[in-house]
Parts: structure tokens; C-alpha cells; sequence
């Protein structure tokens, strides 16, 4: 809960920024905005609630995210908004994969099948074995399928970088063969290794991207950078596992009279070190070309009847080889050199995969609060939404995949669900109702990729049609230098210019991004032709790692956010016209 030293600090910064805050204050004019102190210790409590460990880093099928989904909807309810939206609920509920089982070795299963050499009659059959050469992947669902093979790179489709390993490829019904990351690794300059250019390597992410493209099956490998830095990593911990061994052996060697206790203690030590010299002598064997097990990276899956497979780069290469007579590490090495996609068919080549995985599916909830409008404008509707989801204790999408500790999100996304809380706060005070209808939504599973908004946005509550703007904040918690960047800018005719007038008087470092795609909710708004904004504060070292705690949050920079996007939603309202989309492609 709320501690009195964190809300000092929280206080104190506020006041530091005290000329800014009067600004902020007087912008707000009839928005009636609260009391400073006020609102910085609930916008305070807020995030420290909802990155609390009490709530499990909110992963879905956690009681956390139900409790952040409870604690959201008896906000909404007090800031005075409608919540009886779904049979009397605030939430709309969908259904969401929570874990996998595997079924049995033999109903899990891929061969290669390619034309006969010279001078046989029989075609070439390679065949992988279970859990050496192959796993399936729980973000993966079952089929039996039988196709041709293409060899589609890192497969990735970036706006940014301009990257596309899909183009002239027609990948529909096939089997795919990708490369785990990203092009260009060790170029660090690079947008790939940018937050958002890093969403491209994610398994996810290649995943949906392969399903949207056709693809009946997706098998991934290992790249070679990887491959060379997993060796160099392996080498590096089997060497302090020696030394650790020998110090270990060294001190018990001084201890002349053990006791049974510390002689027990001692030999269960050096048992686990042992242990891991010979996993990591077993990784270092297959030349580091390690094969991520069932669940390992993850156990959601939105994608029933595709096949995901992660599967070792020698059990691949001979195939690639024989087929495009270029090795794996040849085709990367081009794509490299360039970074243009080398994607080919493998001529006359088969696959046939089969897998059986059994996912358990949980319900999980979109929150919604609405502030009904009043007068001719009153159908028309205004969005703002921030997630409210995280990543629980890691696993796929985490930055720290070595550890499962519980990843707290307070930057991403408490922070900017807590500003949602106080926009429709701010909103919801001022003495006259809106024009237009004002729809707060907490949207929910964000992290696999914007699956909240994706069902929002095909079952809506109210006609997409009617839905004039979409005001989106993830990552609203770390405001520094006063940056803040502002996504959509270019959405609609009037959006620019609605930004720079405001902006004089707060007063922001603004990098305005015309663009309404990017790795958040408001891009589902956005493909339907709706203008949006997306506020956040950019990304940093905690992203994605359970070093994002609630002590590293600006609490007064949230505020001035808070102010900020308030003022623009009832600008917003306030036109007689609502904002002219336009395409940013």
C-alpha cells in the first residue's frame, strides 16, 4: 500500500516542478483539474498497487490480473463513470490461453521429404527426433500438416526498419523455416535493437506474423550470431563452475572436523555445481545450438491449428543445403551484408508435421467506464485506453529470461493505466457533461500481442464508425529530461497542430511520430481508419525485466501527462467537427 516516505518523495518532486504544474493547472481551465498533492498521491497509490507483488506481474491466469481488473473497475465506478456495460458488468470477457500440455513423442513429429539423388529411385527422407533434434512450442497449437518448404529468413515484417522477408513470397499453406532474432546483431546501430524494432524478434511476433501471411507450420532455429554467443556464454560458465568447484573443494579441505551436517551440506553443493558443468558440457557438444523446450518461451497461443516448432540448425541445414545448395549460415551472412531478405522455396521439397498441443484457456477482461455525452453529438465516441496486463514472472517476452521473477511492470503498464484512472478523473469532474461519449478502457493481454484491443475492436461496444479518436498511454511512468513522445501526430488533418498549440504552454520536449502503428493498442484503432495518439515516455533498461518497480516512476511527470492528455481529449469534444483521418503509410 501507500507508504508516507514514497509519497513524500512523490510530493517533493511535484514540487519541484512547481512552474510547470501551474501551467499545467491554468491549461486545464474548465476541466477543474484536482488538487496537486491529491492527485500525485493517487496517481502514487495507484502504481504501487498495481506493480505490487500482491498481483503477480498481472500475467494472464493470475489472481493478480483479476485483482487489477477489480481494482480498475472500482475506480472507474468512483470517478463516475458507467460500468453496467456487459450485463451489468464493466467487463468484457474473452478468452485467453493460460498453459500447455504436451501430447505423447510419437503424435509430435517432423520429416523432410526431397527428390531422389542421381542414380536412386527413392526420394532423399530426413526424419527429426523428439526433444534432440526438435520441440514443439506451446505458443504453437496442433495439426497434422503436409506441405511445401520455404525458407523465410528472420521472418519479419517491419515498417521500421524497412525489412520485409515476406515480400514477393507467397508463404500460404506452406511449412516456414525462420531464423530465431533479428538481422544485424552486432550492429548495435541499427533500428532493430530499438524497443520497437526489438518486438520483431520476439517469437510472438514472428508467429502471428507467419499465421497472418497463410503459413500452416513454422519451424525456427537458432541464428548463427546466437549460436556463437550462447558457445562463448557456456564456455565462460563452465569455467566459473571450475573455479567455484575448486574454491569450494579448497574450503571444505581447511574445515579438519566437519560435521555430518556441513560434510552433507558440502557434497550437495558440489553435486549441483557437477550438475551444471555437465549441462553446460552437453550444450557446448551440439556446438551451443541449444533447442528451447516445450514452454520455455511461453504458454499462451492464439493460433489452435498452427504448428510451431523450435528445432537445432544441424537437423536443418542439410536440408537447406540440399535444397537451395546454401548453408544456413550463407543466407544469413547475405541477408547481413545488406539486410535484404534471402527468402526461397525449397524446390521439390515436403514436410510433414504433426503435433498435438492442449492448451487450458482462462477468461480475461477488457475494463470499460463510460462518460455519456449530451446533444447532437452525443453517438459519437472518444477512446482512451491504456493496458493494464504484464508479463507475470517472465517467460516469453521478457528481457531476463534467465529468471522467474515475478516482472512488475510499474513503467509498462501501471503507469499509464494509473493515468487513465486520473484522465477519467480530470474528465468526469468538470461541471459539464461532454459532447461526445467519453470510453475509458483498460485493455487487457496487451503483452501477446494486443489481443485486448483486437477483441475490443471486433466486437465493440458502440459502432467503430462513431468512434472519432483513440488516445492510447503505455509507458507514461519515466518522464526524463522532459521528453515525451507522442505517437499519430499525423492521424488526423488537425492533430499537429492541436499539438503544437498545447504544448506552449506545458511545455514538453515532444518528438512527434506522424505514424499510427507502433507496438501498442491504438494500432488496432488506428487499421480501422480511427486517428489516434500514443503517449509514452520511451523505453529504458528495466523494460520487460522485473527491475521495473514502482521506486523508478516520476510521479509528477505522470501528472503533467495526466493534465496534458485530459486537455486534449476535451479538445477533442469540444469540436463541432470530429478529426479528419489520414493514411501514414
Amino acid at each position: 500500500m501507500w507508504r508516507g516516505q514514497q509519497f513524500e518523495r512523490a510530493i517533493f518532486s511535484l514540487r519541484q516542478a512547481g512552474i510547470i504544474v501551474s501551467f499545467t493547472v491554468l491549461a486545464m481551465g474548465a476541466l477543474d483539474a484536482a488538487e496537486p498533492d491529491a492527485s500525485a498521491a493517487r496517481l502514487a497509490g495507484a502504481v504501487e498497487f498495481l506493480s505490487s507483488d500482491e498481483l503477480e506481474g498481472r500475467g494472464v491466469g493470475t489472481d493478480g490480473l483479476d485483482k487489477a481488473a477489480d481494482y480498475i473497475a472500482g475506480e472507474f465506478a468512483k470517478a463516475g463513470l458507467r460500468t453496467e456495460l456487459f450485463d451489468g458488468s464493466p467487463f468484457q470477457i474473452f478468452q485467453e490461453p493460460a498453459d500447455a500440455e504436451l501430447g505423447p513423442a510419437t503424435e509430435n513429429t517432423i520429416e523432410f521429404v526431397g527428390p531422389a539423388l542421381e542414380g536412386q529411385d527413392e526420394p532423399q527422407r530426413v526424419a527429426l527426433e523428439f526433444g534432440a533434434d526438435f520441440n514443439p512450442l506451446a505458443l504453437g497449437g496442433s495439426a497434422d500438416v503436409q506441405a511445401s518448404v520455404v525458407f523465410a529468413g528472420y521472418g519479419i515484417s517491419a515498417k521500421e526498419p524497412q525489412y520485409d522477408d515476406y515480400a514477393d513470397l507467397d508463404v500460404k499453406g506452406k511449412v516456414l523455416i525462420l531464423l530465431r532474432k533479428h538481422p544485424g546483431q552486432s550492429d548495435k546501430d541499427i533500428a532493430f535493437h530499438t524497443r520497437k524494432g526489438q518486438r520483431h524478434a520476439y517469437f510472438v511476433t514472428k508467429i502471428a506474423n507467419a499465421f497472418e501471411h497463410g503459413a500452416r507450420a513454422v519451424i525456427i532455429v537458432n541464428d548463427a550470431y546466437g549460436v556463437t554467443k550462447a558457445r562463448r556464454d557456456a564456455e565462460n560458465a563452465r569455467d566459473e563452475a571450475v573455479q567455484k568447484l575448486i574454491a569450494r573443494r579448497n574450503a571444505f579441505k581447511e574445515n579438519e572436523t566437519p560435521t555430518a551436517g556441513e560434510r552433507e551440506a558440502y557434497l550437495n553443493e558440489i553435486d549441483k555445481i557437477i550438475g551444471r558443468m555437465e549441462e553446460l558440457a552437453q550444450q557446448l557438444s551440439r556446438g551451443a545450438d541449444k533447442v528451447v523446450k516445450f514452454g520455455e518461451v511461453g504458454q499462451s497461443s492464439n493460433w489452435k491449428e498452427l504448428p510451431v516448432y523450435f528445432a537445432a540448425r544441424a537437423a536443418i541445414d542439410p536440408v537447406v543445403q540440399a535444397a537451395l545448395g546454401k548453408s544456413l549460415s550463407e543466407l544469413e551472412q547475405q541477408i547481413d551484408d545488406g539486410y535484404k531478405p534471402q527468402s526461397l522455396v525449397l524446390e521439390g521439397w515436403q514436410a510433414h508435421c504433426r503435433a498435438v498441443v492442449m492448451h487450458r484457456q482462462v477468461d480475461v477482461k477488457n475494463v470499460v467506464g463510460v462518460l455519456e455525452g449530451e446533444g447532437p453529438l452525443a453517438e459519437e465516441t472518444i477512446v482512451l485506453g491504456a493496458h493494464y496486463d504484464h508479463l507475470g514472472n517472465g517467460g516469453n517476452g521478457s528481457l531476463a529470461p534467465w529468471t522467474r521473477a515475478i516482472h512488475n511492470g510499474a513503467d509498462d503498464n501501471a503507469s499509464g493505466t494509473s493515468t487513465l484512472l486520473e484522465v477519467a478523473r480530470r474528465l468526469a469532474s468538470r461541471p459539464q457533461k461532454p459532447r461526445r461519449r467519453l470510453m475509458f478502457i483498460a485493455f487487457t493481454a496487451e503483452e501477446r500481442g494486443l489481443n485486448g484491443s483486437t477483441h475490443y475492436v471486433k466486437n465493440p461496444l458502440v459502432p467503430l464508425e462513431n468512434t472519432v479518436a483513440m488516445l492510447n498511454m503505455d509507458m507514461v511512468g519515466r518522464l526524463t529530461d522532459n521528453k515525451l513522445v507522442v505517437y499519430g501526430t499525423g492521424t488526423a488533418v488537425e492533430f499537429d497542430g492541436l499539438i503544437e498549440g498545447l504544448n506552449k504552454r506545458y511545455q514538453f520536449e515532444i518528438t512527434k511520430k506522424p505514424t499510427g502503428y507502433g507496438p501498442s493498442d491504438h494500432q488496432n484503432f488506428y487499421k480501422q481508419k480511427i486517428p489516434v495518439f500514443h503517449f509514452y515516455t520511451n523505453t529504458h533498461s528495466d523494460y520487460h525485466r522485473p527491475s521495473d518497480d514502482f521506486g523508478k516512476i516520476n510521479v509528477a511527470g505522470m501528472l503533467r501527462i495526466a493534465d496534458f492528455v485530459a486537455e486534449i481529449a476535451d479538445r477533442i469534444d469540444g469540436a463541432d467537427e470530429r478529426p479528419v483521418y489520414q493514411d501514414t503509410k
